[in-house]
């Protein structure tokens, strides 16, 4: 199967749908191809949105995709494996809802992407938006895969305030969880920074000062577990044995940015701390022409906000850019 369209969107998030609502508003042809494997899917709940706070993700990704479909958007469940560019898609068969604009889908000559689905399908798009968001790592912890999303956790402006005031750990990956410790002090007096596999000789005295004006109390260690009763985290249990109460557990999981496409088609990267991202304007728009990048594609702290946020931006800068495209074309003619 073969089929064109002026905007595939690589990502179903709430930056991809987003992006696709508001192109599918503006009478482009656009197609969504969504693996289904959203960041934020071991959380039951999302917060910081106003008007969704508190709603499930999976619901708030529901909604998402009936409203897309209302303006002819497709989607489908698959996986984009390789994207190729300067296909020429003029004088290709174009689909898409009733009511797309034709010149939606004539294309510009060498300015298109061909778009390889795991499914088998081949599709071509005039323009891109990667929104394939990063993979969260976690530490090699017994009993953290099992609990992340629960009552082990990463990031207190998203459940801070549903586990206030309960005894909190930090799992140390690095010296740099200081400032999680610190920050997660606004939610509770009683926060212990479990060190692991840092060096008590590697936090700054600063570190120390900081540390010990929150009441942050260092536990030097190396973790061996989470101690797990009723189904609720209870305490967090070292090397040697010694045993500390607990009822709930931050530490920060490594970021893997999902920037496989965006490499293959010469983006530019910039590193971070929390991982390589691409090289995005004020839009979105990546280095590789007619590309956008949004949500977590481009940051570590994306929550769900800055994500559709960030899609309604990108899609609103192509929907200028494949007009501007159009009428450069045919005034050369």
């Amino acid at each position: 199967m073969t089929g064109k369209y002026a905007v595939v969107v690589i990502g179903g998030g709430a930056a991809g749908l987003s992006a696709a609502l508001v192109l599918g508003r503006a009478r482009h042809s656009t197609l969504v191809v969504d693996a289904g494997e959203p960041r934020n899917a071991p959380a039951a709940h999302m917060q910081g949105y106003l008007t969704r706070d508190g709603m499930p993700p999976a619901e708030f990704l529901a909604l998402g995709r009936e409203e897309i479909a209302r303006y002819g958007v497709e989607l489908v469940r698959d996986r984009v494996v390789e994207v190729t560019r300067g296909e020429d898609l003029t004088g290709v068969p174009g689909e898409g809802p009733s009511g797309v604009q034709d010149e939606d889908l004539t294309g510009v000559p060498g300015e298109g992407f061909t778009v390889v689905l795991a499914g088998g399908r081949t599709v071509r798009a005039r323009r891109l938006v990667v929104a394939t968001g990063l993979k969260d790592e976690l530490p090699a912890v017994a009993g953290v895969a099992e609990r992340f999303g629960r009552d082990v956790l990463h990031c207190p402006f998203c459940h801070g305030w549903e586990v206030r005031d309960q005894p909190f750990g930090v799992l140390a990956s690095s010296p740099a969880s200081v400032h999680q410790a610190l920050m997660v002090s606004q939610w509770s007096k009683d926060v212990r920074l479990f060190l692991h596999t840092v060096a008590e000789a590697e936090l700054s005295d600063e570190d120390l000062r900081r540390l010990a004006a929150a009441g942050v109390e260092v536990v030097p260690g190396e973790v061996a577990e989470l101690v797990v009763e009723d189904d609720r985290l209870t305490g967090v249990r070292l090397a040697d044995g010694t045993t500390h109460a607990r009822s709930v557990l931050f530490l920060a999981p490594r970021a893997v940015p999902q920037t496989g496409l965006l490499e293959g088609l010469g983006a530019e990267l910039h590193e971070t701390p929390f991982g390589a991202y691409p090289v995005v304007d004020a839009t979105g728009l990546t280095t590789v022409p007619g590309v956008w990048a949004t949500g977590n594609a481009i940051g570590f702290a994306e929550q769900v906000v800055h994500a559709a946020s960030g899609g309604y931006r990108a899609a609103s800068a192509i929907v200028g850019d494949l007009l501007m495209s159009g009428l450069d074309a045919a005034a050369q003619v």
